[in-house]
């Protein structure tokens, strides 16, 4: 087997050319790669197609890449809480291909499983398989880029007949994952929500580089327990288990001796 450990996010991260396109797992700020999106910040890769549930926020996850104009196109479910991001993509700077959450999530593992496209039903009678939706402004309010229609088929499921939509499989250039352990072979193993898209963004990946809190020797790992193997792996880069990290808002709850106060 290859030992796949390299010893630093910088050196994992560094044959990422401009103009690549980048498959990044994370949701919301919940297993974000921050080392390695620091690393490639760093270098200066730029003119990227970010493939992501979410752009960050304004000063962490993916909205550092964006803050920096690094980001040419991102393919996500959910653009919100990055004002960054409305600015660009309102102003013609950023291109934007919104995708509901499932199928950007099936998109991916298609991707990563070989299968070239798949329907679903999502997304049916909407701008999503009609077409119109703006992927680029010109600057002045104007759509300059629209999605284009997508061809729909009857199928009759369960004996019912249904209209669905041909989504393809998206398969990136590279992919940048966090897990909580991993071995020098690749194998992976996330923790609780960190999960999310992380295995996923491996999957479609040509080359996939994961940062890990903990790296341990091969056979370490129950093999009940792995969460994604090391075929899909390519890079793997230890980090430790004292990176920052950071959620979009915190609530909590009045204790009991202030209730009623």
């Amino acid at each position: 087997m290859i030992d796949k450990q390299v010893a630093s996010a910088a050196a994992a991260v560094a044959d990422i050319p401009d103009g690549a396109t980048i498959a990044v797992g994370g949701f919301g700020l919940s297993g974000n790669p921050m080392s390695l999106i620091e690393a490639v910040l760093a270098q200066g890769t730029t003119d990227l197609s970010i493939i992501s549930n979410n752009c960050g926020v304004d000063d962490w996850g993916l909205g550092i890449l964006l803050g920096a104009q690094r980001i040419r196109k991102m393919t996500s479910s959910y653009v919100g809480e990055n004002k960054e991001f409305e600015r660009q993509f309102l102003e013609g700077d950023l291109e934007l291909e919104l995708t509901p959450q499932g199928t950007l999530a099936e998109k991916l593992r298609a991707g990563g499983s070989g299968i070239a496209a798949f329907f679903t039903p999502t997304g049916v009678g909407t701008q999503v398989a009609e077409g119109g939706l703006p992927r680029r402004y010109d600057g002045h309010g104007e759509v300059a880029v629209a999605s284009p229609a997508k061809e729909t088929r009857l199928f009759t499921v369960g004996g019912r007949e249904r209209e669905y939509v041909l989504e393809e499989g998206i398969v990136a250039d590279y992919a940048l994952v966090h897990a909580a352990r991993g071995d020098r072979h690749g194998n992976l193993v996330f923790n609780k929500a960190a999960r999310n898209f992380n295995p996923l963004a491996a999957m479609s990946g040509r080359v996939c580089i994961a940062q890990v809190e903990e790296l341990v020797e091969p056979g370490e790992l129950d093999a009940d327990s792995i969460h994604l193997p090391g075929i899909f792996v390519h890079r793997i880069v230890e980090v430790g288990p004292d990176i920052e990290k950071r959620i979009e808002r915190r609530t909590v709850a009045a204790s009991s001796s202030t209730e009623g106060a």
